[in-house]
């Protein structure tokens, strides 16, 4: 009887005993922490490469190949570390650009007709899939101008770290950026787009 009574009495080890207890709680969540910063900071970065991308296409009078090269050249190296072309297997970002220019059918403000779209193929899946010249896209507000012309940039990437290759595989990251050519008032198709 009176060792069980100094065996309920006894506190030593208690601290142990709740610190192991907590330990793996605060490491799961330190790790949730760090990985959630990591996904969001590459989430900024996508939208951040859109915008570049759109911003820099649409200052020019003539699309090139060399100039979509170097717009996505220049837009992924906006999602470094997480996209580094000189290491080999890095994943690059699908980067589509596409000009919608007005139609003179339906003279919406909110739609056109696309006159030229380039891809980037890389990890990340768009949607739609697939643009077509011709096709009808709906603008999200009135962008469009009589004669005129939008330029869509459209990226996507496929986010992944140790722990989403594990609970959830890839993240698939995109974004939209909408703006209208600087210089003229639809941007001459390059040679090697659709």
């Amino acid at each position: 009887m009176r060792g069980a009574r100094t065996f309920r009495k006894a506190n030593d080890g208690v601290a142990a005993v709740e610190f192991a207890l907590i330990l793996p709680v605060m490491i799961a969540m330190f790790f949730g922490v760090v990985e959630l910063s990591l996904a969001l900071t590459c989430r900024a970065d996508v939208s951040v490469m859109a915008s570049t991308a759109a911003d820099l296409i649409s200052q020019e009078s003539i699309a090139t190949a060399a100039d979509l090269s170097n717009v996505y050249a220049a837009a992924g190296t906006l999602l470094y570390p997480y996209y580094d072309p000189s290491v080999t297997g890095s994943a690059k970002p699908t980067i589509r650009i596409t000009s919608v220019i007005y139609d003179t059918v339906s003279k919406s403000t909110t739609a056109g007709k696309i006159d030229w779209t380039c891809t980037q193929s890389g990890s990340g899946t768009l949607t739609p899939t697939s643009r077509a010249k011709g096709d009808t896209v709906t603008l999200p507000q009135a962008l469009m101008t009589t004669s005129g012309s939008v330029i869509i940039a459209e990226v996507a990437y496929n986010y992944a770290s140790p722990t989403t290759q594990v609970l959830t595989g890839a993240i698939n990251m995109t974004n939209n950026f909408w703006t209208k050519p600087r210089r003229v008032s639809q941007i001459t198709a390059p040679a090697s787009c659709t």
